[in-house]
């Protein structure tokens, strides 16, 4: 079976996308995460650049790895200046790295427009930098960088830039299309013609400015490539990276290549979502193979389909990257959609109970007024408990009033009052909050805080609203989407109205009893 080294560069490329900025412990976690999971080679940074990476090499020097090598990053020797003089290289020494990657430079457009150097001086800044770091004991890879562009524009001058890599014992070349710009059949028609001229290991390192990066990747190693560069869920600078998530599970299940284990491939789901939570990035649900809605069904024929054979409208079994199937509730479902829900709640309903038809038309009814229980699963728990008569309330309201105040220093506070019973115990409580959600919020959890204390183990996690009717200006209605977590779960609620306090008071109640119902059920068992 072919095998191929999967080559991380999420500490240092995946650093550089806007909105990220890993503190020296986001990237040890991140380190061994990927090193649990399987990565062969983590790209810590570049020593020579910043405090930070100097950090990063220090600790994770200390950390006992099981299948990882931390690779460090820099660029050739300056012009004119010998590799051992230079203090880029010097940085590397001090590393604790045992892999060091090389860029360079392959485009003689770079070479004289970007370094102000001869093609000549070009070649000896490679040849010495791989040269002197081979010697001192490193493993050493060299980035062509630029290579794609610069194989179009002067072909025997790129070549001779890996040739020099090659001759000074470098490892393994990574030819990189920097600019994410080249199609896929020129990625694979150029590897293929590289690979019949270089003895050593080719790598392919792409970005997806022209959105093919996974394909050119995976072309590549169609090509000859035996080693693939890439980032975790994409990150990079621009545009991003080839994604590692998609470019694994193509690999290993689509073209049987051997990168990793299969038990570590199911943990393909875990490491994605890993990675995004300390990049403080949202995973996009569309996310291939890992993402929520990567396996998830809506519509009535599919959910049907589905349920007789998955193969119909999946392209694998979601258990094999450690994910898994979702059957969404919708007016697009019909009751097949409706009937599954119930069998995972345990009540038994067939297509001709009368409570099936009752259910789905209240669920259509909503939607068109704006819900969307896709999104919101534990607000459709609730209503079908509701409709089939199985939910008692844990609370009644009897009223609340929110005062949003602004004084003269020009500080806004916001205050919630609230009146309920619970049992027949009457409640009248106020708190504040940053806004009037919050305060709304504080007020309920105080009243009911007494009553029922698990709820100080849950809190709010993610908040969103959108606008429904844009025509309507500010009489339109609103959506508001609650994502709640504890200890153990994550759930997420939906309310809809013209005023957003409402709104927004329908999530809420949702989140707080869907937390209530759950404990009540898990002490029953």
């Amino acid at each position: 079976m072919v095998k191929v080294k999967l080559y991380d560069t999420t500490l240092r490329d995946g650093s550089q996308a806007e909105g990220i900025s890993y503190s020296v412990m986001d990237k040890v976690r991140i380190a061994e995460a990927l090193d649990e999971f399987g990565i062969h080679y983590i790209e810590g940074g570049w020593p020579g650049s910043n405090p930070k990476d100097r950090e990063f090499f220090e600790k994770v020097s200390k950390i006992r790895l099981k299948n990882s090598q931390i690779a460090a990053f820099s660029m050739t020797r300056r012009p004119n200046i010998p590799a051992a003089k230079d203090s880029n290289i010097a940085a590397l020494l001090k590393s604790n790295a045992q892999v060091i990657t090389i860029v360079g430079k392959t485009w003689d457009f770079h070479v004289t427009d970007v370094l102000k150097t001869t093609l000549e001086e070009n070649l000896a800044m490679i040849s010495d930098t791989v040269s002197f770091l081979v010697k001192k004991g490193f493993t050493v890879f060299y980035d062509a960088e630029h290579f794609f562009e610069a194989y179009t524009a002067n072909k025997d001058y790129a070549l001779k830039t890996l040739l020099a890599a090659q001759a000074a014992k470098a490892e393994a070349i990574c030819l990189c299309d920097t600019n994410g710009g080249t199609l896929t059949e020129q990625v694979k028609t150029i590897v293929k013609e590289v690979k019949g001229k270089i003895k050593i290991d080719l790598g392919i390192h792409c970005h997806n400015d022209a959105g093919v990066a996974i394909a050119n990747s995976l072309a590549a190693v169609e090509a000859g490539s035996t080693m693939v560069q890439g980032t975790i869920n994409g990150y990079g600078e621009r545009c991003g990276n080839a994604d590692l998530i998609p470019i694994i599970a193509n690999l290993k299940i689509k073209m049987g290549i051997n990168c990793v284990s299969e038990m570590q491939l199911k943990q393909l789901t875990h490491l994605s979502h890993f990675v995004s939570e300390i990049s403080n990035m949202r995973l996009k649900n569309e996310q291939p193979f890992v993402g929520d809605s990567a396996f998830a069904h809506k519509g009535g024929m599919h959910i049907n389909a589905i349920m007789k054979n998955p193969f119909t409208y999946e392209h694998i079994d979601p258990s094999l990257v450690g994910n898994h199937r979702r059957i969404l509730v919708s007016e697009l479902g019909g009751k097949t959609g409706i009937l599954l829900r119930a069998k995972a709640l345990n009540y038994d309903l067939t297509k001709t109970d009368p409570q099936t038809k009752k259910i789905l038309d209240l669920v259509q009814s909503l939607e068109h007024k704006g819900f969307q229980f896709e999104a919101a699963e534990a607000s459709f728990q609730i209503l079908m408990k509701r409709a089939l008569k199985k939910f008692k309330d844990f609370f009644d309201l009897e009223g609340f009033k929110v005062v949003i105040e602004k004084n003269q220093d020009k500080k806004i506070t916001s205050e919630a009052i609230i009146k309920l019973r619970v049992n027949g115990v009457r409640e009248h409580t106020a708190a504040e909050g940053d806004g009037p959600i919050n305060a709304l919020d504080n007020a309920l959890r105080k009243a009911l805080k007494d009553f029922y204390p698990a709820l100080s183990k849950m809190h709010l996690s993610d908040f969103k609203v959108r606008v429904l009717e844009e025509k309507a200006g500010t009489a339109a209605r609103v959506r508001v989407l609650i994502q709640s977590q504890d200890e153990d779960d994550i759930w997420n609620t939906i309310g809809v109205h013209e005023n957003i306090i409402e709104a927004s008071w329908q999530a809420l109640v949702d989140s707080i009893e869907y937390k209530l119902l759950k404990d009540k059920e898990k002490s029953t068992r």
